[in-house]
């Protein structure tokens, strides 16, 4: 029976052996989501109708056959008939076509940026759930180690059970704080595999640490490189040149359009038997010349400049708070790194020592030990804040930063 029980734990144990762990860095991830990511490869599909667009831009009209058969003379009558387009309307329409296939080409572009946001942000949040779970492993280390001091201080009669009593209680705490880290890195994990569209059960080993500090980038540096490269701001520009190629569309458009006709009629007794024919025919524009379209147009050129213009301001705006707010969390960062982190511990080991030694109570260790967990969690909070600030930097100036 316990052969039996062995053999079963080691079939249950064998998917888990079957997944090995996985290396995984930022640059891996975000080469992996932009091969694998679900919501790219669906915009990517969106770069083939624009594509068609192009194609059907570019085509030609079709002729126009037409046969008669009358009692009058003549009998019979063949026709064709050609439209001919003046004025380089096809070549307006196909510039108008990939001026809209460039404008899809931007909006792929904004969603990349938006993934690597994202991306980076899961990354990070799976180090930090991973870096939470070790601080939780470490309070339970410390409060086993208070508990045993607190026993033998009890079997040699210097301090009440209750004190013991405590201490088993803050261990139990320390235990349920830690399977809650674990599931919350689990699911950190989880979100991760989703964004790089992995199946859920692939385990990673992050390469790198939430401590890995994003470089620092002059202000000027980052405006200058937001101006040429914020995606709002260029699907603006691009929004333009696509409504230039609409008007110049629309004035080629003016134009007429000239149908040749040619055949020949047939079968007319005492006359002929076959008469060639010929025709040419054109709209004559005297009413309508496109005159409302092209005021729209150019009514809806000086709305996208407007927007274009304040877009460009707040864009700067934009990237100067977030600058801003980046710096802010690095030196939160470099507060608790060099001063409170260092204090809360050197706390928490002073009042351990003073509690073997006898000259303090449990409860000031606990009170020590809760002290440097919580500036522990401020740390990490504050660790993972400076790169989501990073991040909604990088994607608001556009182009990567690291």
């Amino acid at each position: 029976m316990k052969a039996l029980r062995t053999l079963c734990l080691i079939f249950l144990a064998a998917p888990a052996w079957g997944q090995p762990v996985k290396k995984l860095g930022l640059r891996e991830a975000f080469e992996l989501a932009t091969k694998q990511n679900l919501d790219l490869a669906a915009a990517r599909e969106r770069r083939a109708v624009s594509q068609a667009g192009v194609r059907i831009a570019g085509q030609l009209p079709n002729p126009t056959a037409s046969f008669t058969a009358l009692r009058d003379t003549p009998h019979e009558g063949l026709f064709f008939e050609q439209p001919l387009e003046i004025g380089g309307k096809r070549r307006r329409r196909i510039e108008l076509a990939r001026q809209e296939t460039g404008l899809t080409d931007m909006e792929i572009e904004a969603l990349t940026r938006q993934v690597r946001r994202r991306v980076r942000e899961g990354f990070y949040a799976a180090a930090s759930a991973g870096s939470v779970t070790q601080q939780r492993a470490r309070a339970l280390e410390l409060a086993k180690r208070l508990r045993e001091i607190a026993q033998a201080r009890f079997a040699a009669g210097d301090v009440p059970q209750l004190e013991v009593f405590q201490a088993d209680l803050e261990v139990s705490r320390a235990e349920a704080d830690l399977e809650v880290a674990r599931q919350r890195e689990k699911t950190a994990f989880s979100q991760l595999n989703v964004l790089l569209n992995n199946p859920p059960e692939t385990q990673w080993e992050l390469v790198g640490s939430l401590e890995d500090l994003p470089p620092q980038i002059p202000l000027p540096e980052l405006a200058q490189r937001a101006a040429e490269s914020n995606p709002e701001y260029r699907h603006l520009l691009q929004e333009e040149r696509v409504e230039q190629a609409r008007q110049a569309l629309l004035r080629a458009e003016r134009i007429p359009n000239l149908n040749v006709q040619f055949g020949a009629d047939f079968n007319s007794p005492r006359d002929f038997r076959v008469g060639p024919r010929s025709q040419l025919s054109l709209v004559l524009p005297l009413f309508t010349r496109n005159q409302g379209e092209i005021a729209r147009s150019s009514a809806s050129l000086r709305v996208l400049k407007s927007e274009a213009a304040a877009t460009r301001r707040a864009v700067a705006g934009r990237v100067e708070a977030a600058y801003f707010e980046l710096h802010a969390r690095q030196t939160q960062v470099e507060l608790y790194h060099s001063t409170l982190l260092p204090a809360a511990r050197r706390l928490e080991s002073l009042a351990e020592d003073s509690y073997r030694a006898g000259r303090a109570n449990v409860l000031t260790v606990l009170d020590a030990q809760r002290n440097v967990q919580q500036v522990e969690r401020d740390y990490l909070d504050s660790l993972r804040a400076l790169q989501e600030a990073f991040a909604g930097l990088e994607e608001t100036v556009g182009v990567p930063l690291d």
